[in-house]
């Protein structure tokens, strides 16, 4: 049964954030708010929603090594599994401006995570031993950034949208139609998110298995579905630069806002392997970082390798 509701959960968190996204766009088209404006936040925001929910519920809950693996995992299955499919259907290319400012940030703020993970103690990590807390202090610090990042995000995008062809498309609804779509949506976010949690936390007491590998693996998973589907869908129509945007400001999103409010909420307490995996979420940033730098594209070969990595991960999850 557990299963059944796991799959429910997964289904209601992506139908869910798929009608907020909807119901916003509406919203902000009849608002007359730029589609630009959209996408940076409204969209980003949509496709970050289930892990939003996931990690959130966690957290009150107490389980905060669902809430914490299920953002590294995410962030971990975007960077290898999301861009290195994309990049076998064709080569990924990244923007410039992407490559100055977002990617780099998305790294320092996994580099301040790691920080706050390990209680600023090399030796505490060398050791392999203890609990680690991040507190509600870097909670606040992370919504504080995220709040700097929107800010900064929209201010260049106001300023430049007068040389921006408006080339998407979004459904403009009646404005009570907006709002149903809005809360249906947001109703299914909270509830599959809810019964994600309860699911998966079951099925990993039956089978003896952390709540770390379950977050890790099958609920960062799921929840990085609506990630993984708009990136494929947009490398399809050629529009492959998108992909890299998608990744990078679905994986800024999670660690400002999702884990931003997950501690603030409630600190969360951590073992050393939450640092184990902060650190390969850095190095896989990195790895993914300079081979879009090289030539402005993520090849065939490299998404492959990308690929082979994730399998890796998952064999020494699995394992350890």
């Amino acid at each position: 049964m557990d299963y059944i509701l796991l799959l429910l959960g997964f289904l209601l968190l992506i139908k869910g954030a798929d009608a907020f996204v909807d119901g916003s766009s509406s919203v902000a088209k009849i608002l007359k708010i730029p589609t630009i404006i959209i996408g940076l936040t409204v969209v980003a925001f949509g496709t970050s929603m289930p892990e939003f929910s996931v990690s959130l519920t966690a957290a009150m809950k107490g389980s905060n090594d669902l809430a914490v693996s299920n953002v590294l995992g995410s962030n971990i299955f975007n960077l290898l599994v999301v861009l290195g499919a994309c990049s076998l259907i064709q080569p990924v290319q990244a923007k410039s401006s992407l490559l100055k400012k977002e990617f780099p940030f998305s790294i320092f703020i996994a580099v301040i995570l790691l920080l706050l993970n390990s209680d600023f103690s090399i030796s505490k990590v060398l050791e392999g031993e203890g609990t680690f807390t991040l507190g509600r202090l870097g909670g606040i610090l992370f919504l504080i950034l995220f709040a700097v990042f929107l800010y900064a995000t929209v201010k260049t995008a106001l300023r430049a949208r007068d040389e921006m062809v408006d080339e998407e498309e979004y459904k403009v609804m009646s404005p009570i139609k907006s709002a149903l779509y809005i809360i249906i949506g947001l109703a299914g976010i909270i509830w599959g998110g809810d019964l994600v949690v309860d699911s998966a936390c079951n099925i990993a007491e039956t089978f003896g298995l952390s709540q770390t590998f379950i977050g890790l693996t099958i609920v960062a998973v799921g929840t990085s579905l609506p990630e993984l589907v708009t990136s494929m869908v947009a490398a399809g129509k050629g529009e492959n630069d998108l992909a890299v945007g998608n990744v990078v400001g679905s994986n800024i999103f999670n660690i400002l806002l999702i884990l931003g409010a997950s501690a603030t909420i409630k600190p969360i307490a951590l073992d050393i392997t939450a640092v184990y995996d902060t650190l390969i979420l850095i190095a896989a940033s990195l790895i993914v970082y300079l081979c879009a730098l090289s030539k402005r594209e993520i090849k065939k070969g490299e998404g492959a390798i990308f690929l082979l990595c994730y399998l890796v991960f998952f064999v020494y999850v699995l394992t350890r």
